[in-house]
């Protein structure tokens, strides 16, 4: 961070440098900003999901053809559906939402996605977000352009630190965003052939950290890029302790090559020393694998890219000493320019809107309304049925069951009713036998 600021012009070593290099040494500071993945101070970066597309974003997941054949449908049915796909709970909502409730929609138009393959991938997506990774998904999505601003004030180009302090143990997330980050400044800088100056150079420090975690596909699709970018108009420098820290297919496309000391502790590092060495054009002045151990500091042997596309013959050179601090801001100095930043005020507001998860969220709660909607009118039409049918089964037993008889109809029909209904009508046919003079007489 040291260099926003102006270096120290007593310098007794700067001084001594310079002097013998017979030039005089200025300071100055640089129009600097600062970035951030994290909660570090700077400004945000983040990208979109659909930002980095199905190929790259299953290339840094690690999936196989099948698992990115399934990442491809979760794009394509979001480009369908309009579903904006912007962090990665999007993205786990949309596969979800794919393999349980929208398993039929998806299937008659996409094909199926079998259960283990969305585990699978599942599986992934959260091993990147144990490194933090759910931070640098999302809006406001980073511009490249802003890579490339100029100091109002000074007329320089400003000097964009991403700043990884906290990002050390997590190198899959710091190579994700440098892929992206890659993959972007391709994609939108026009093709400019071979320009007197680069518009953009990109200083990759800590460098292993890119190539430590990264998938034989990741490391293709890098060095791809790498080959592809200088048409560009783009720089890229990989900042190591040590080549070996490079893949060699990467380290063959790097054309300037500034060597430092190298010491050797061990035999692996005599061997990583001389492997080091022969990675160099050969020379008639120097022994490099002995003199690579006794450069002093701000010394290195340097090679660049001649006229002709050949390496130049290796040099021993001296460095001048940087004009900026060579030390870092106070806590108080990088509040005071994070709070100028024009950067920061920019993407520093963090932004969540309506996306896929949201969206289906809503959608799958709707379903569940409608189910349980459903699941009542079914409850209500049995219980109406079952009421009509006990209903009915109460019509249909008392229509078989004997009407009950009156209490007329009772003593008529006992044995006492009858005996005096008997009586009685003796009685009257005697009495009426009588009248007709037709009844026998009484002796």
């Amino acid at each position: 961070s040291g260099i926003a600021a102006s270096g120290d012009p007593n310098n007794t070593r700067a001084l001594e440098r310079h002097q013998k290099i017979g030039l005089p040494y200025k300071v100055t500071a640089n129009p600097v900003e600062f970035l951030t993945l994290s909660g570090e101070k700077g400004a945000r970066l983040r990208a979109t999901v659909t930002e980095f597309g199905p190929v790259l974003f299953s290339k840094i997941l690690g999936l196989n053809d099948t698992q990115s054949g399934a990442v491809s449908v979760v794009f394509k049915y979001c480009d369908d559906k309009q579903l904006p796909l912007l962090d990665l709970k999007d993205f786990k909502k949309t596969l979800s939402y794919l393999a349980e409730e929208g398993k039929a929609e998806i299937t008659a138009e996409y094909g199926a996605i079998s259960t283990a393959t969305v585990g699978t991938i599942i599986r992934k997506v959260l091993e990147l977000e144990q490194q933090g990774a759910e931070v640098f998904f999302g809006e406001p999505s980073f511009e490249v352009d802003d890579l490339c601003r100029i100091d109002l004030e000074t007329g320089r180009g400003m000097v964009n630190i991403l700043r990884l302090t906290d990002l050390q143990d997590r190198p899959k997330l710091f190579a994700t965003f440098m892929l992206q980050l890659l993959a972007e400044v391709y994609a939108s800088f026009p093709e400019e052939g071979d320009l007197e100056a680069p518009k953009l150079c990109i200083f990759i420090d800590e460098a292993h950290l890119v190539f430590s975690e990264a998938s034989q596909v990741l490391l293709n699709q890098i060095e791809a890029i790498i080959k592809l970018i200088r048409s560009k108009g783009i720089g890229i420098f990989f900042i190591t302790q040590n080549p070996a820290d490079i893949p060699n297919a990467v380290l063959g496309q790097l054309g300037l090559k500034v060597q430092h000391a190298l010491r050797a502790f061990t035999a692996k590092d005599r061997k990583d020393i001389k492997s080091a060495a022969e990675n160099y054009p050969e020379s008639k002045f120097y022994q490099v694998e002995d003199e690579l151990t006794e450069l002093g500091i701000g010394e290195a042997f340097v090679t660049v890219l001649s006229p002709k596309g050949t390496p130049t013959p290796l040099v021993h050179t001296l460095m001048c000493a940087p004009g900026s601090r060579m030390d870092v801001l106070t806590p108080m100095e990088l509040d005071a320019l994070v709070a100028k930043s024009k950067l920061a005020a920019k993407y520093n507001k963090v932004v969540d809107p309506q996306s896929a998860y949201e969206i289906l969220n809503a959608k799958m709660q709707q379903a569940q309304l409608a189910e349980q909607q459903a699941e009542l009118q079914r409850q209500q039409e049995k219980a109406q049925a079952e009421q009509l049918k006990q209903q009915q089964k109460a019509q249909t037993e008392t229509a078989k069951r004997k009407p009950e008889k009156t209490i007329v109809e009772q003593v008529l029909t006992s044995s006492v009713g009858k005996q005096v209904t008997k009586t009685v009508f003796n009685e009257l046919a005697r009495g009426l036998l009588g009248v007709l003079g037709l009844g026998g007489r009484r002796r």
